[in-house]
């Protein structure tokens, strides 16, 4: 986690509400082939300690309550937060259901988790490997023949699954959130991205580096279909959703809306005249996220999906072992099968991050389970390069 360099507050800007395209919208003031060969870089397996650091006493309610009282502020307009662990637990939220009404946001709202998903995607990868359907150490290339171009040397599962494929991003709908707004109902296929990616050839070769891209787990979520003959929604909720407990958790698919009670997402953006505008972003076609960022959740249930696979419910030893294994002998690696490792205060944590615009979300704990943390934040910013500062409030107390 990394603090952001410059911050917004509610009195340097002026906030207004935007719920149609851009340029017209009204403006509402808002309330405050064959099998791998060796290469000339190989993963070595290195496996982080269990838990490390002393115990961490109970949560912080003070600091927590603190560290989201403001809201809504020219950061986020609602947050969710869970701590747990030794010690007792904490539940709270703050800010509003929406701008234009002004309620108190719902503590129980779905919202979209990004990223977290990947932790879904490789958990079924995982309990595939512990079944004998995937062999973790086979090329990507046997399972899935002709999607790669030959300019790809064998990349192996486990490769896709801690980031160290060397395979390029695929294309999106622009590169700036202009752009991809007037895409937000549009949709781009997975196998679209993939091919878009192929077609750039490899950026390193598989092992040399870490890079964390999403293209490496939509093509996880295309192995887990031709490996099982069903979708990947499907064997994502029946492997790791219902296990876990995960009742309100969801892939829309191509679907825009978020289904049931859920917060809206705003986007700010900064207009000419030095004002800012939030654009609501609540409804959005995430299709092409797919098996690396369009699951739609809640607090609670990442809670239990924590709990689940940390304990072992989920994936069975040894294949657990792949989320808490960190590659070794490449530079800077810190992503695991679905992790992060991220070591603050002396304790190591196993995190997840997420965010599409309007949702930030991150799930994370000690491999002990002796402090969780779970959050949504509905950032005006949440595709920033620096941390949403109300997120890094509840992270500092959350871990203190």
């Amino acid at each position: 986690m990394h603090a952001r360099a410059t911050a917004l507050t509610a009195a340097s800007v002026a906030l207004v509400l935007v719920t149609a395209p851009i340029a017209a919208a009204p403006a509402l003031a808002a309330p405050a082939p064959a099998e791998p060969a060796p290469a000339a870089c190989h993963v070595l397996s290195g496996r982080d300690s269990p838990a490390a650091g002393r115990a961490p006493s109970g949560p912080d309610a003070e600091a927590l309550r603190a560290a989201i009282a403001a809201l809504p502020d020219a950061d986020a307009t609602a947050a969710l937060v869970r701590v747990g662990g030794t010690g007792g637990t904490w539940r709270g939220s703050a800010g509003v259901h929406d701008l234009r009404g002004g309620r108190p946001a719902d503590p129980d709202a779905r919202f979209r988790a990004g990223s977290t998903t990947k932790v879904v995607t490789a958990a079924v990868v995982l309990r595939l490997a512990a079944q004998g359907r995937v062999d973790l150490d086979a090329p990507v290339q046997r399972y899935l023949p002709g999607l790669l171009t030959r300019d790809f040397q064998p990349i192996a599962v486990r490769q896709l699954l801690n980031h160290t494929s060397g395979i390029q991003a695929g294309d999106g709908f622009g590169d700036d959130f202009e752009e991809q707004y007037a895409h937000r109902f549009d949709t781009l296929t997975p196998r679209q991205v993939v091919a878009s990616a192929a077609a750039k050839g490899p950026e390193f070769g598989p092992g040399c580096r870490q890079d964390y891209l999403n293209i490496n787990y939509t093509i996880l979520g295309l192995l887990i279909e031709k490996v099982t003959g069903h979708s990947y929604a499907s064997e994502a909720t029946r492997l790791v959703l219902r296990p876990a407990g995960m009742r309100d958790t969801y892939f829309p698919g191509t679907d825009p809306r978020i289904r049931g009670p859920h917060n809206h997402g705003y986007q700010a953006v900064r207009g000419a005249d030095g004002t800012t505008r939030f654009v609501d972003v609540t409804d959005w076609n995430q299709a092409d996220r797919w098996a690396a960022g369009d699951m739609i959740s809640t607090t609670a249930d990442l809670e239990r999906l924590l709990h689940s696979l940390f304990r072992g419910r989920i994936v069975p030893e040894p294949r657990l072992r792949e989320m808490f294994t960190v590659p070794a002998g490449i530079e800077g690696a810190t992503y695991s099968a679905g992790l992060q490792r991220f070591e603050y205060d002396g304790r190591v944590y196993w995190i997840k991050s997420g965010a599409r615009y309007g949702y930030s979300a991150v799930l994370g704990a000690t491999r002990d389970l002796s402090r969780t943390l779970v959050y949504s934040v509905n950032s005006t910013d949440a595709k920033g390069e620096s941390m949403n500062p109300v997120a890094e409030r509840i992270a500092l107390a959350a871990l203190r």
